[in-house]
């Protein structure tokens, strides 16, 4: 690339130079998601991956997609961006976990204002984390410098994943009865979702989010909305060699309402126990600074679940025994029970 230098394309605001830089500088932290499969050089027009199908009879790829939405301010105002990729890559995995599929690999999209490869590779170091905790591969991305679409200090970062399954170990929530049990997982905070209320809640470009507050724990705002989403591959793989798991929900935007059902056929539904559900401070923060009524509440957010999981009763214990040992606090939430009305909270 020593040739390769625009004057008038960098007049214009694109330096083509720095995005080279911000490769050599992300070099290192995609190293680290290297898996059997993946092709370890960056840079060429596709990104490669073989797959190894042993053991499988009849292969199923699984894929998600999704960004990180308006977390992303969060870390605008902290100027604190190695984190956001974490989250960019659980959105994805967490989906596709609940196919039952094993991540393979990721590709991210960085769309920004201005190319700063010091910030470039910090977002890509928090990508490069979360493939490292899902298991997946960083196998290539896209940078785009947009100057006059975005502000030169703001970026945009979406990304997919692309996972394997058997089909006979396709989740398959056919088997699921009246009395199996709702496992939850706990969540590490808000997660990515529900970020356009909490900046009107708290205002939050005119607050002060950098001072510990009590109310949680000591922490600040900011710090504690900017915590990662969890990222539940490793110990939900654990659990799918060991036990039946007859249906999986990732808490996203909708809260309870509207995932949880997605997993539960028609004619049953969840019973939540609302006493049993281990609800965050950050939560109660939210609810009471924007006087949110419980049951929007419940409708947005992940309330301290991060994701949802049903088997049978009898299975219960071993269930949450393999969670735990995977170093997953889980525990039961409530049950299935014919209902058409998908979740009732009680």
């Amino acid at each position: 690339m020593k040739n390769s230098r625009s004057e008038s394309y960098a007049a214009a605001g694109v330096d083509i130079t720095a995005g080279y830089k911000a490769v050599e500088l992300m070099k290192a932290h995609i190293a680290r998601t290297i898996i059997k499969g993946a092709d370890s050089e960056i840079g060429g027009f596709g990104g490669l991956f073989e797959l190894d199908l042993t053991g499988m009879t009849n292969p199923v790829l699984v894929s998600g997609t999704d960004g990180v939405g308006t977390k992303l301010k969060m870390a605008f105002l902290m100027d604190k961006h190695d984190t956001v990729g974490i989250d960019c890559v659980a959105m994805c995995a967490n989906d596709i976990i609940c196919a039952g599929a094993k991540p393979l690999f990721f590709l991210d999209y960085i769309a920004c204002g201005k190319n700063v490869p010091e910030k470039i590779a910090d977002i890509v170091k928090g990508v490069a984390e979360g493939c490292v905790q899902s298991g997946a591969a960083l196998i290539g991305g896209e940078t785009a410098e947009m100057p006059g679409f975005y502000p030169v200090d703001e970026y945009d970062l979406a990304g997919f994943c692309v996972g394997i399954v058997d089909k006979s170990k396709v989740l398959d929530n056919s088997s699921m009865v009246e009395g199996d049990v709702i496992i939850a997982l706990p969540s590490s905070g808000v997660h990515s979702n529900g970020f356009s209320l909490v900046r009107k809640v708290f205002d939050i470009e005119n607050a002060d989010i950098k001072t510990p507050l009590e109310a949680l724990g000591g922490k600040s705002l900011g710090e504690t909305l900017l915590t990662p989403t969890k990222i539940y591959v490793k110990p939900m793989l654990a659990l799918f060699e060991q036990v039946k798991v007859k249906g999986v929900s990732h808490i996203t935007g909708g809260g309870f309402y509207e995932n949880i059902p997605r997993s539960i056929p028609k004619g049953l539904g969840a019973k939540i126990q609302k006493k049993d559900v281990r609800v965050l401070p950050i939560f109660d923060l939210i609810a009471k600074t924007g006087n949110i009524p419980e049951r929007d509440m419940f409708n947005t957010y992940n309330m301290g679940v991060g994701m949802s999981v049903v088997v049978a009763k009898e299975d219960a214990d071993k269930a949450l025994e393999i969670l735990k040992a995977n170093g997953e606090d889980a525990y039961i939430i409530g049950e299935i029970i014919k209902s058409e009305d998908g979740v009732v909270l009680c």
